[in-house]
């Protein structure tokens, strides 16, 4: 069959040859050299009374989990765990009968000796205090030698889990740490201060003397961590600067909410402030609630209102009877018995925002809005589901004539017949809608032909089928707009634009926003024949009759405005646009170096300028006091001024 010379062990198993049938597989040697052995060695024997053996034959095994599974790969068997558990627990055990033994031998010597050897627990005490010293020595060597890092890692290793295998188990009997005395350990046993066990009276004083102890502060991160994420997000909400002496007293307080009783005779717009700050650090909960609630209280605003419960926003309308502006963002807990407290109360609301009460009926909507509605100026619903739809909207035109403010934004019950009940609405001067089902052009033409010539602002977020009949009504009944919103339009054209903008008898816009109304075809996503969305016409238009007193203005993934009209606009001999502080111009592929430094030249007063996924932008030079976001470079997304 082979050599005699190989060490590889022949295993044998019955198949359909016989007992003794072919070569059904080899051990791997240990050598690279293959051989077989004629005689079978010890070896081979028990491989062959294996073999015989069916139930091994087969390799029949039960599911094993991913744990099992895991262990099996590392050569871990749980068997090799309770043995090793075993030994351990043997080996503790003879250890502490060879310390009691070896102690009442010294007990029975002690009054013979005439020199007296220190105790156990001295003893312990005196080695503990040597591996201290040495542990101290190890920690202050240089750190820059890292030569031996993995064995000093390895060892730490090794001891770590020496010292957790040699712990004793509760039940059995150990020495006290501080005290030497011998006592049982317990699953509520206190380890020393320098490791070891300490006994029950030892525990207790240890735990009294860490009472009156403040706690161990965490260690202040070093080197520059996590102060370049603070740095930028300062940067990006413009707090470019020193701080000032209102914004470090409000950074004060909200390090310290647990010490603050009241917030005293601040300002509103202080106060308002200070709850931007506290919902940003999640700090708003019932424990703090009552710093903005007060008897004299006249405005509350809750910017984060996760962390309160259905009892907290009674306690509201309970401590403040002369309450006037409500508004509570993230109101989850705003339930029909909160609104029933509210009815119940007499408090007369100018202003009232909710957002996020899905859990609140339509049925006391209308109850409080027929209840309240009378003294009511400005109602803001968002994110209430399909709670708040046309009847409401109709309830608040009977019930409410002082109405002149109506923002109803993520909705899913209003439609055409709510849209066109706003029309009747006959003081309303600004008017917000983002509403999920489809408004039809008309819904909205006929709204505006009633409404129109007060409107002072204008919201029509994610009106995806509006056409350019809307525009055209904005254009003859709207002359009073300071502000218009019209995002995510596909079938408005840049025609239409131009004739809104053309000739308008509407005095020049302070805030604009078009995000979004660009041609949509994922087929022809540059070919844009019919000039759908707001182009280079419409980009100059609205420039030429507001760009003398716009503030703000939005058009974000506009991309059908060329590089020429971005020149024409902000580089011409006579641009100049005296109070533009913030543009945002991202996703617009004609915006290059050259046209972010003809706007850092035309608008002196520029504070804020994105232009995410605009590719041409590489390296421009920011002026001193401006904020370019969205170029990535190696600093991050932000680029502060510095010239």
């Amino acid at each position: 069959m082979g050599s005699y010379g190989g060490e590889t062990n022949t295993v044998f198993s019955r198949g359909n040859s016989g007992l003794f049938g072919p070569l059904s597989g080899f051990v791997r040697p240990q050598s690279h050299h293959l051989t077989t052995q004629a005689f079978p060695t010890k070896h081979s024997l028990e491989f062959s009374k294996m073999a015989l053996n069916p139930g091994q034959r087969r390799n029949i095994t039960g599911p094993q989990s991913a744990l099992t599974d895991f262990l099996a790969s590392h050569n871990i068997s749980a068997r090799q765990i309770r043995d090793d558990a075993e030994r351990r627990r043997q080996e503790v055990a003879a250890q502490a009968a060879a310390e009691a033994a070896a102690e009442a031998q010294e007990n029975g010597q002690e009054a013979s000796e005439s020199v007296a050897e220190p105790l156990p627990a001295q003893r312990q005490r005196q080695q503990k205090g040597k591996a201290k010293k040495s542990s101290n020595k190890r920690k202050k060597r240089d750190p820059d030698d890292d030569d031996d890092d993995d064995d000093e890692y390895d060892d730490g290793l090794a001891q770590a889990l020496s010292r957790a295998a040699h712990t004793p188990l509760p039940g059995q009997m150990e020495n006290c740490h501080l005290c030497g005395k011998r006592f049982t350990v317990t699953p509520y046993t206190l380890a020393g201060p320098d490791g070891g066990l300490l006994c029950a009276p030892c525990g207790r004083e240890l735990a009294k003397e860490r009472q009156g102890q403040p706690k161990k502060k965490p260690r202040k991160q070093v080197g520059g961590v996590g102060s370049r994420r603070a740095l930028q997000s300062r940067i990006l909400d413009g707090d470019v600067g020193t701080k000032s002496l209102a914004t470090l007293c409000v950074q004060t307080l909200a390090g310290n909410v647990d010490m603050a009783d009241s917030l005293g005779d601040l300002p509103d717009h202080l106060i308002d402030k200070i709850a931007r700050l506290f919902s940003k650090r999640r700090l708003l909960r019932p424990e703090t609630l009552p710093l903005f609630a007060q008897p004299t209280t006249e405005t509350l605003r809750i910017y984060d209102g996760a962390r309160l419960g259905e009892q907290e926003f009674i306690s509201i309308f309970q401590v403040a009877p002369g309450l006037r502006r409500f508004k509570a963002r993230c109101a989850i807990q705003f339930k029909d018995e909160v609104m029933d407290y509210l009815i119940s109360r007499d408090i007369s609301l100018e202003s009232f925002y909710l957002h996020g009460a899905n859990l609140l009926s339509e049925d006391k909507w209308h109850e409080f809005l027929v209840r309240k509605g009378q003294t009511l100026q400005e109602l803001q619903v968002y994110y209430t589901d399909k709670h708040f739809g046309d009847e409401s909207i109709k309830t608040a035109a009977e019930s409410c004539p002082q109405l002149r403010r109506l923002k109803v934004e993520n909705n899913q019950k209003v439609t055409d017949e709510g849209v066109k009940a706003v029309g009747r609405i006959s003081n309303l001067e600004h008017l917000g809608l983002q509403l999920q089902n489809q408004i039809s052009s008309e819904a909205i033409v006929e709204a505006l032909s009633k409404i129109g010539p007060k409107l002072k602002t204008l919201s029509l977020k994610v009106m995806t089928d509006v056409d350019n009949s809307v525009l055209a009504a904005i254009h003859k009944h709207c002359h009073a707009l300071e502000k218009l919103r019209i995002t995510d339009s596909e079938k408005m054209t840049d025609e239409g634009f131009v004739k809104l903008f053309t000739k308008w008898s509407n005095p020049p816009l302070r805030f604009v926003d078009v995000q979004k109304c660009r041609h949509v075809d994922s087929n022809e996503a540059r070919d844009n024949s019919k000039s759908i969305g707001f182009c280079s016409g419409a980009f100059k238009a609205l420039m030429a009759h507001s760009g003398k007193k716009l503030e703000r203005l939005n058009v974000h993934a506009c991309r059908h405005i060329s590089r020429e009209a971005f020149e024409e606009v902000f580089g011409g001999k006579k641009a100049n646009y005296p109070l533009l502080e913030k543009l945002e111009i991202s996703f617009c592929e004609g915006v290059t170096d050259f046209v972010l430094g003809s706007i850092f030249r035309a608008c002196p007063r520029i504070k804020e300028v994105n232009v995410f996924g605009c590719m041409k932008v590489r390296e421009v030079r920011v002026p001193r006091g401006v904020i370019l976001v969205g170029v990535p470079n190696a600093r991050g997304m932000m680029t502060e001024g510095v010239d």
